[in-house]
């Protein structure tokens, strides 16, 4: 489960409608590394679409769509693996959130999915990815302090143990660094913007025991348009043009003794914007 029964509206009183899918991933570990651009875009849509049609599958065919429920759970329980309390200690448990819009709600609407679905309290680490700007337009302080503010809080709350940035050059990262109460642990640096990490901000990061790590993650993780096709292929009963994603997370979780991933997967959130 990702939801327990009625907590949806609590949680997200603006929300007329929330499709959420716990979606396992259909890379073999030892290939995730090298997906990346838009193979990275087919599989996650290839994995939408399987998830859904699954889940839609287990509907009695009686069942018109405008009995549906408000809140959808999409989650398939025998592919979803929650971590045992004994193996808790033995996983790092990481993941990062691409935001398709500003919606600080957002951040602690994923973070407390991914708590729930993996059965853990608290998570290891997470990297925030903010919504693609407009073309021409570049990454300020002001565009991250509300993002940031949400992530201390969770910090502050023990949902989170550590925090971080993905794609800010030495600039902004030192402005966010001198800026933030909480101070980011590690910031991911895209291999297609740049083959060899920027000298500056590799001083900077060495001087502030900030971690660069690196990352071949498309500007958008899977477009509107694509998500809506997966919905589209998985089902012929919703209107799709109603349904609009609001954040992608994807989970790892690292066995800390021998450095390697022994699972992946995503959630994937979306609301329905017509009532």
């Amino acid at each position: 489960m990702i939801y327990p029964p009625g907590q949806n509206v609590a949680k997200c009183p603006e929300v007329g409608g929330v499709l959420a899918c716990s979606l396992p991933v259909f890379v073999a570990v030892g290939e995730a590394n090298s997906v990346g651009g838009e193979e990275l875009n087919q599989t996650l849509q290839d994995c939408i679409q399987a998830t859904l049609s699954k889940w839609f599958a287990t509907i009695p065919p009686t069942l018109e769509t405008n009995q549906l429920p408000m809140t959808l759970d999409c989650s398939i329980p025998e592919e979803t693996e929650a971590i045992t309390a004994e193996e808790r200690e033995e996983l790092k448990v990481s993941v990062k959130i691409f935001l398709s819009e500003c919606d600080c709600s957002s951040i602690r609407n994923a973070v407390e999915m991914a708590c729930h679905s993996l059965g853990v309290s608290q998570l290891d680490s997470v990297i925030i990815a903010p919504p693609p700007l407009p073309d021409g337009d570049n990454q300020t302080l002001e565009h991250l302090q509300p993002l940031w503010a949400e992530l201390e809080g969770l910090v502050r709350s023990n949902k989170v143990t550590a925090i971080g940035t993905s794609d800010l050059d030495k600039t902004i990262l030192e402005q966010l660094y001198n800026w933030a109460q909480v101070k980011p642990s590690s910031n991911q640096v895209n291999l297609a913007s740049c083959c060899v990490m920027p000298p500056d901000l590799t001083a900077f990061a060495k001087e502030f025991d900030i971690q660069l790590l690196t990352h071949n993650d498309p500007k958008e993780l899977i477009s509107a348009t694509a998500f809506q096709e997966a919905v589209q292929e998985s089902t012929q009963d919703l209107q799709v043009a109603d349904w609009s994603l609001e954040w992608v997370l994807r989970y790892s979780l690292i066995v800390k003794s021998r450095g390697i991933i022994k699972s992946k997967g995503y959630l994937v959130h979306a609301k329905r914007n017509n009532l």
